[in-house]
């Protein structure tokens, strides 16, 4: 959620330097920003920060370039503990303005610990838990008179989640960063070393990075960095190459990052099915499920995991799997998993879905299942994420980097993943060979029918029209394609912030039928598949109540015109492919409804990318 930046290098003025990291994570979501330099001419540490956009900070930072410094950190803050304020915005300092400090996480015990230090006589301004851990370390550091063990002893007596990066005045030349279920990542560069919470905010300077694990802290200067645990034990570690270039995260002529990763998707497609379709065998091929044939053929039962876009595209796996392999599939919100009874057989195997590999009530519903001894999977686009190195096994989606918060093209190479997934696990077990090259042959011709689908953008935007003065919409699907109305849903809320509700389109009789009347849009999915039939008498029951409907439909389903005042085509499709073709147009009408109602469509209000908080 939050952002951290931090730089240890050659001499300069970093302020310009720590900005750019900030804009480079400014779609993570954030309502504060701020940064803390040493000052070189008067040896002290240089504090700015507001309430607002980083614009804000920049315009208040104008006058400011003439301070030389060779080190600093920058944040941008999702409020959690205290509103949005600048004095409730990182860095926060210790008593004395000698220790300057950003965190992104949640400290839980801040509380006992405010308590017990504002007796030793600290005082504190803010409201957040973060600045607990400044005035810890400063109480720590009188009687050590060392940063290091400071940090160290502080980040021991922390509970909850964090990722810290700290400057001490008296130590410039240095940083000091550490990281528990928040992600901390070590950018190296000869003569300089960076620090961020994302690796989008190191590619403009190296594309060598370190990631940080779980309890471990790393002490960084211009000569590079050393990782330590908690108790002074120096770690191994690896230093990784990024994939990812700074092109990457070009806008690229689109007036915004989501109609880009919209338009993406035959080529995110094209690179998560790269290389994995087996015509041999009439199977799919996978580098990194660390699964044996005889544990695959263990498999009893699969539990999939997430949040969010995450969670819709695990119903549709769930779908995917159970038709093609006949494994039963249960579905769960990784943030309600901890919180009851849950039972694992010893052969259910666990997959885990998170586009950032980030998202904290998955990363701990993967940790309470590898507790309870299971195998499990994760399925994520960031290589290097906590999820992607904690799992036994997984699939990287490839779909390169997604900037919009409302997730487009990272959910359809999930629902590729799943099937990919799906097509193995189903010709271990009965799926015939045929069947098997039937699907290997439609996976081919699926970027092709993505641009198709996209070439017609324009007459979605005709749609716009149809929810003007509206402010509430039902979307309504069955089979393959009720969770795709759960995700249309999902998007109008996220970025034009218009009510939508999804829901199984036979079960619209139990409720949302109230609802009904010439002022509420309700948009179907109505594909020619098996429930077709079905979900044509649902469209019969809206018309009878008046209700305005707009359709996704097949091509040449000239029917289905009949019943609706507007219909979107789609090209024909196998019913297992249809949730990757059906969902874009529904991704189209919310960037567009959400531009004309003058949205902010890539950082929509109170949103992040990721989330790393409970």
């Amino acid at each position: 959620m939050c952002g951290i930046v931090g730089f240890v290098g050659k001499e300069s003025n970093v302020i310009p330097l720590l900005i750019e990291g900030l804009k480079r994570l400014e779609y993570r979501g954030y309502d504060s920003a701020g940064i803390a330099i040493y000052n070189k001419k008067n040896e002290s540490l240089f504090i700015k920060k507001t309430a607002g956009k980083i614009l804000d900070l920049e315009k208040e930072l104008s006058e400011f370039d003439d301070i030389v410094s060779f080190s600093g950190i920058g944040h941008t803050r999702w409020a959690t503990h205290g509103a949005p304020s600048s004095i409730n915005a990182h860095p926060h300092c210790d008593c004395k303005e000698r220790i300057a400090l950003v965190h992104n996480g949640i400290i839980e015990n801040y509380e006992d610990l405010k308590i017990k230090l504002e007796e030793k006589g600290h005082v504190f301004k803010s409201e957040t838990d973060t600045e607990v851990i400044v005035h810890l370390i400063e109480e720590y550091y009188e009687t050590y008179k060392d940063p290091e063990k400071s940090f160290a002893k502080s980040l021991l007596n922390l509970e909850g989640t964090f990722g810290i990066a700290v400057l001490f005045a008296d130590y410039p030349d240095r940083l000091f960063v550490g990281r528990r279920g928040s992600p901390i990542i070590l950018g190296i560069k000869d003569k300089e070393t960076f620090v961020a919470s994302d690796v989008a905010a190191l590619l403009q300077h190296t594309d060598k990075v370190v990631y940080l694990k779980d309890n471990e802290m790393a002490i960084l200067n211009s000569d590079g960095f050393v990782i330590k645990d908690f108790y002074d034990r120096v770690q191994k570690t690896t230093v990784e190459k990024v994939y990812w270039s700074i092109d990457d995260l070009d806008k690229k002529g689109y007036p915004h990052y989501m109609l880009k990763e919209i338009f993406e998707q035959s080529v995110s497609i094209r690179n998560t099915i790269r290389g994995r379709l087996d015509k041999n065998n009439a199977t799919a091929h996978f580098g990194g499920l660390n699964l044996t044939p005889y544990e695959t053929a263990k498999i009893q039962d699969i539990l999939i995991l997430g949040c969010g876009t995450s969670w819709h595209a695990a119903l549709i796996g769930k779908y995917m799997i159970e038709k093609l392999a006949g494994i039963p599939v249960s579905v769960e919100y990784a943030s309600e998993y901890r919180y009851r009874a849950s039972i694992l057989k010893c052969d259910t195997l666990v997959i885990v879905i998170s586009q950032s590999g980030e998202t904290a009530d998955t990363l701990a519903a993967l940790r309470e299942s590898k507790r309870k001894g299971a195998r499990t999977l994760g399925i994520t686009n960031v290589i290097g994420s906590s999820i992607a190195r904690e799992t036994d096994g997984g699939i990287y989606l490839h779909a390169g980097p997604e900037i919009g918060v409302a997730s487009t093209k990272a959910f359809t190479s999930q629902l590729a993943a799943l099937l990919l997934l799906a097509l193995y696990l189903g010709r271990q077990r009965h799926l015939s060979f045929e069947e098997g090259m039937e699907i290997i042959n439609e996976f081919e011709t699926l970027p092709d029918k993505i641009d198709k689908v996209l070439k017609s953008a324009d007459k979605i935007k005709e749609l716009v029209t149809f929810f003007e003065g509206h402010n509430n919409a039902l979307y309504l699907g069955r089979g393959f394609n009720y969770p795709v109305a759960l995700e249309g849903a999902l998007k109008l809320k996220e970025i034009s912030y218009i009510h939508a509700e999804g829901y199984p389109a036979a079960e619209m009789k139990h409720g949302p039928i109230a609802l009904i009347d010439k002022n509420m849009p309700v948009v179907f999915i109505a594909l020619k598949d098996s429930v077709y039939d079905k979900i044509m008498n649902n469209i019969e029951e809206v018309r009878a109540r008046n209700g305005r409907i707009i359709t996704i439909a097949t091509e040449n389903d000239l029917d289905i015109a009949e019943k609706s005042e507007r219909v979107f085509y789609i090209p024909t499709v196998s019913e297992i492919f249809s949730p990757i073709l059906s969902v874009i147009p529904l991704q189209l009408l919310a960037y567009y409804i959400a531009v004309k109602r003058g949205c902010s469509v890539d950082q929509p209000k109170n949103l992040a990318k990721s989330v790393t908080v409970e």
